[in-house]
Order: structure tokens, then sequence, then C-alpha cells
């Protein structure tokens, strides 16, 4: 199982290359698909960056890093 500060690391990282890859505008109004984004994670073979341990779960605190790294932390 990967360590927790692993899966930030990779999941911040990713975010931006996932956005990258499907033309998401850097605007502070657009709201990224989280659930679009995991989808990909997985089809990608990242899947894995969403198992750590968690007391929350990893789903959450990936949900978390994501909404951090495109200003939506508002949602949470």
């Amino acid at each position: 199982m990967n360590r927790k500060s692993e899966c930030e690391t990779a999941i911040r990282s990713l975010c931006h290359e996932w956005a990258r890859l499907q033309g998401i505008p850097s605007r502070p109004d657009f709201q990224p698909s989280f659930g679009q984004f995991t989808s990909w994670l997985r089809e990608r073979g990242y899947g894995h960056y969403l198992r750590c341990r968690s007391v929350a779960g990893p789903e959450y605190d990936a949900e978390i890093w994501f909404d951090q790294e495109f200003h939506q932390i508002w949602r949470n």
C-alpha cells in the first residue's frame, strides 16, 4: 500500500496532467469533475494512488487535494 504522502504528491501532479490533456481551462469559475478525474486515473493505471491509509478514506483525501489544486475548496 502506498504512503499517504506519496499519493498526495502524485495526485496533485496528476491533476494538472489530466487538466492539460483534457483541455481543462484554468479559470477560477470552471469546476472540473473529480469523478472524471478518478476514472482517468484508473484507465491510465494510476488507480493505486487512490489506495493509502487514511482516517477519512483515500478517495476523500484525493478529492480534497483535487479541489485544492483547482481552487474548489469551498465545496468541502
